[in-house]
């Protein structure tokens, strides 16, 4: 480990320029910190010093950053978000302390190598922390006082850390500047809007956060408490708001510039306006800027928003006058498709004033049209129904038609809208038809605008007037979005992949209410319609699980915001730069959509409910080809128990033909059947299906086990299905499953991904070469892990081209060959026959007995075996009753007589069509 002494041997050879900076670092490693200095041709050297310090009586581990010149300087502090540390914003801060700025980043309570539980950013914990750093800022020579004890400072942070700068402006008046990004108003709000409990971010949120036991004891109870109940309580709520930034709201009067993301299911849109709305009233100056991204994913555009909140700091810290803050409102919008990289092309959006969620109201007529029968999948719906007024937008009046509809018990299986993490990339192609919804038959209402005259851009909040009634007189559970439909109505998208979820109460049913759908930026193309979809469940949010039935009527028109006066900046490329990728773009999605488009799914054989896998006459064709197949005519069966190795060349088919098993491609012809059920895309039965194939994807600074937790999480099934123990018990990981994963070594991460396969021990798992990458002893152990499973009664399907490990881990073999079957059966029946006789003996053979036994007639060859008490003799003419007897003559202690063909021998025989 580099001492001080070394870093300050290497720091001091540089040029004589550094000598007083060398100067610094030796005072402040005799006061007890570490230095380190950053230099960067042509800005100034930005020196950092790590220290531990205890600003609210917990050790909070702080980096402070600054750049040369003996000038007093305003400071900045930089939080981090959730999950992460103080090693997260390093890079904007060197970039702002060579601007001229003192900046100190830390790790919050719980995180890093800070000390402490983490308490939500409680007002006497994390917000009483921060107070501690900027008195110790305000100790500092070189950071500029307003006064005694008073720094000139400014806070920024993302998330976790945008909120902690908006507490601490709101309980610390020396603050004098805050730059909040993709943050919380009110965290009651984001986790419980409307009293829904938004389960799945609830869950990573303690998840990332290290488990339960990271956080304060009551906070950690609260959560259990909800989670188990799948409603918030009074005391939940409270507990959450008063750590909130809405609780001050009252006391934040600083230069405000907030930053919220587009693709957000987390904190949206709407607790910006919030901000915004209170700030502004204490007389402060307030921008807001929507950007691209969010907590779902997409840009993050961080270059863009670490410039304009150095800029905001310039203005208001540096009391720099003439700095351009930029617009009061600002928003990006995508428009196509770069065709030099495929990058979503993206433009700005502003306005001199804010505009609010509700601006420009215009309303647009609804009518019911049958939906709970209707489906959506990837980009699609089926858009039955639609009807053929023209113009909407142009009445004010609904039919008033209800439309009825089921929450199934156990709230199962669930719609899905939102995935935290994935929809932000989609969300970015909503503009050009790409998206990702589903809502199942019979659990939706669905209302529609007739095809619109011109086309309408909303920004902001859309709104509707509706009845709601359930049946049994409990609480309704609902979940509003508005899609984007084309013109033949079978394509739809959901804007930023949001949602909105809404509980309402018997008192509040048979009467109109007025709901608020998500705050989206989405421009309906002329042509289009917009429906309007009421769904019993969501993925991501806790439903009732008691069935019910829900009657919703439209009783008004569909009011949405379209924000006049943001004006949508020039574009800066001809339109067919991005105009053709995106018309190709939409064309291959038609297109994909139709080759989708299948016959109704076969009954289920009743005979094969007990068998795991039957596949049978299945074949696929080559992309673009007529007559050149991947798979054709495979047939094979695959019963409980069974180990099976899927073995051939490379481009036998074997990956083609796991695919189409896993329904992610559909064959030509030929079925498969699961247990009966024949396999389609999105088939129920896959639910049954565990696989691993081309790799798994993890989080690299979560532990194993919160990987696994987050996983399962996804899939929106009950904790108590996905079998986690039993799943780690047969991979073996033991102790390293507290561990990040990014110090696992590849064998690790292999038996990660294979117990991720396992989770919810899937009656059939799937295995693409799982061993790839493995040494001998991890590939060994990868065969234990596949025999365990398989021990319960349960099915392993292998892929793998070492024939060695699969003689050895598998009960069955299916061998492939030009997409063809070759043979299938037990191994020992397809290793056992030709012409290699194993002879086993009581006592070690000698080498000159191997050799005399080699010249016998009719004996090819004899060759010993490994372990010296046997022998591998070919025949060539002689019978195996004419060899026992000659080795009887010789005196040779015979045990045991019988074929042998070692794995490889069967297989390039088998592939070879003999020759070999």
């Amino acid at each position: 480990m580099e001492t001080p002494t070394v870093r300050w041997r290497r720091l001091l050879p540089r040029t004589p320029a550094r000598w007083a900076a060398a100067v610094a670092v030796l005072a402040v490693l005799v006061g007890g910190g570490t230095w380190t200095a950053v230099a960067d041709d042509g800005l100034p050297a930005v020196q950092r010093e790590d220290r531990m310090l205890r600003p609210g009586g917990v050790e909070i581990d702080t980096s402070y950053f600054t750049a040369g010149g003996s000038g007093k300087r305003p400071a900045v502090l930089i939080g981090h978000g959730f999950g992460g540390s103080k090693n997260d914003v390093r890079a904007q801060a060197e970039k702002l302390a060579a601007d001229g700025y003192a900046v100190l980043t830390w790790s919050a309570r719980g995180f890093g190598k800070s000390g402490g539980a983490i308490s939500l950013n409680d007002p006497d914990g994390e917000v009483k922390d921060v107070s501690g750093l900027i008195d110790w800022l305000a100790g500092r020579p070189e950071v500029e006082l307003d006064k005694k004890g008073d720094p000139r400072v400014g806070l920024t942070g993302a998330s976790y850390g945008g909120a902690v700068s908006l507490l601490a402006a709101g309980y610390d008046q020396r603050v004098d500047a805050i730059a909040p990004v993709i943050t919380y108003w009110n965290l009651a709000d984001a986790l419980f809007p409307d009293g829904v409990f938004k389960k799945l971010w609830a869950g990573i949120f303690v998840t990332s956060g290290g488990g339960c036991e990271k956080f304060e004891k009551k906070l950690c109870e609260m959560y259990e408490r909800v989670a188990v109940s799948g409603k918030p309580d009074a005391a939940a709520t409270e507990l959450l708001t008063e750590r909130s930034p809405s609780a001050v709201a009252d006391r934040i009067k600083v230069p405000s510039l907030l930053v919220q993301g587009q693709s957000d299911s987390l904190f949206p849109l709407g607790h910006a306006d919030a901000m915004q709305k209170a700030i502004s009233a204490n007389g402060a100056p307030v921008s807001v800027d929507w950007i691209s991204g969010g907590h779902d994913g997409g840009d993050s555009e961080t270059a863009r928003v670490e410039g304009r909140v150095g800029s905001w700091f310039d203005r208001y810290l540096k009391e720099e006058t003439g700095t351009d803050t930029g617009p009061a409102f600002r928003v990006t919008r995508t428009g196509g498709i770069d065709s030099t990289d495929g990058a979503a092309l993206k433009r700005g959006a502003s306005s001199d004033t804010y505009p609010g969620l509700r601006s420009g109201g215009r309303e647009i007529p609804l009518r019911a049209t049958g939906g709970g029968g209707a489906s959506a999948g990837t980009g699609t719906g089926t858009g039955t129904g639609a009807g053929t007024e023209t113009g909407a937008g142009t009445g004010t009046k609904s039919t008033g038609s209800a439309e009825t509809f089921r929450n199934p018990a156990g709230a199962v299986p669930p719609a899905i809208s939102a995935v935290p993490g994935v929809g932000g990339g989609l969300s970015q192609l909503s503009s050009l038809g790409v998206g990702l919804s589903l809502d199942f038959p019979g659990q939706f209402g669905r209302f529609e605008s007739a095809p619109l005259a011109t086309s309408v851009h909303v920004t902001g909040t859309p709104t509707v007037r509706v009845n709601v009634k359930e049946a049994a007189g409990q609480d309704a559970v609902l979940f509003g979005k508005v899609y984007d439909v084309s013109p033949d109505g079978r394509q739809q998208v959901l804007p930023s992949q949001l949602v909105a979820p809404y509980r309402i109460t018997p008192d509040q049913q048979g009467k109109p209410v007025e709901l608020a759908l998500p705050a989206v930026d989405h421009e309906f193309d002329a042509g289009h319609r917009m429906r309007l979809v009421f769904s019993a469940t969501d993925l991501g949010y806790a439903s009732p699980a008691e069935p019910a039935t829900y009657t919703v009527t439209a009783d008004g028109p569909l009011t949405v915001p379209t924000a006049p006066a943001v004006a949508t900046a020039a574009a800066t490329l001809p339109w067919w730069t991005w105009g053709l990728p995106a018309a190709a773009l939409v064309i291959a999605a038609g297109l994909l959509i139709t080759a989708r488009r299948r016959t109704a799914t076969p009954a289920p054989d009743p005979a094969l409910t007990d068998v795991p896998l039957q596949i049978t006459g299945l074949s696929k064709k080559y992309a673009k080809s007529v007559d050149r197949y991947a798979v054709r005519e495979l047939s094979f069966r695959v019963e409980k128990g069974q180990v099976l190795g899927l073995l051939g060349p490379n481009g036998a088919g074997k990956t083609t033909t796991l695919r189409m098993l896993m329904g992610l491609i559909t064959p030509d012809e030929g079925e498969i059947r699961v247990f009966g059920q024949a396999i389609r895309p999105g088939a129920p039965v896959l639910s049954r299906v565990g696989a691993f194939v081309e790799g798994a994807g993890f989080l690299p600074h979560l532990s194993g086990r919160a990987n696994l937790d987050l996983y399962w999480q996804a899939t929106g099934r009950p904790a108590e299905d996905a079998h986690i123990e039993e799943a780690l018990e047969i991979a073996g990981l033991g102790d390293a499953l507290a561990r990040a994963v990014r110090t696992y070594s590849q064998g690790m991460r292999q038996r990660l991904a294979i117990a991720q396969a396992m989770l919810g021990m899937p009656d059939l798992l799937i295995l693409d070469e799982p061993t790839n990458g493995l040494d001998p002893p991890q590939i060994r152990e990868m065969r234990d892990v596949m025999i365990r499973y398989a021990a319960g009664g349960r099915t392993v399907i292998v892929s793998s081209h070492l024939l060695s490990e699969v003689e050895q881990s598998c009960t069955h073999l299916v061998v492939m060959d030009r997409g063809r079957l070759v043979q299938a059966g037990p191994v020992a029946e397809i290793t056992g026959s030709g012409d290699m006789i194993l002879v086993t003996v009581a006592e070690t053979v000698s080498e000159p007995l191997a050799e005399k036994v080699a010249s016998l007639p009719g004996i090819g060859s004899a060759v010993r075996t490994d372990d010296g008490r046997g022998l591998l003799v070919r025949l060539d003419g002689a019978t195996t009753s004419r060899l026992v007897a000659d080795l009887v003559r010789l005196d040779v202690p015979v045990t045991g007589v019988g074929p042998h063909r070692r794995l490889e021998d069967a297989f390039l025989t088998l592939i070879s069509g003999g020759a070999a």
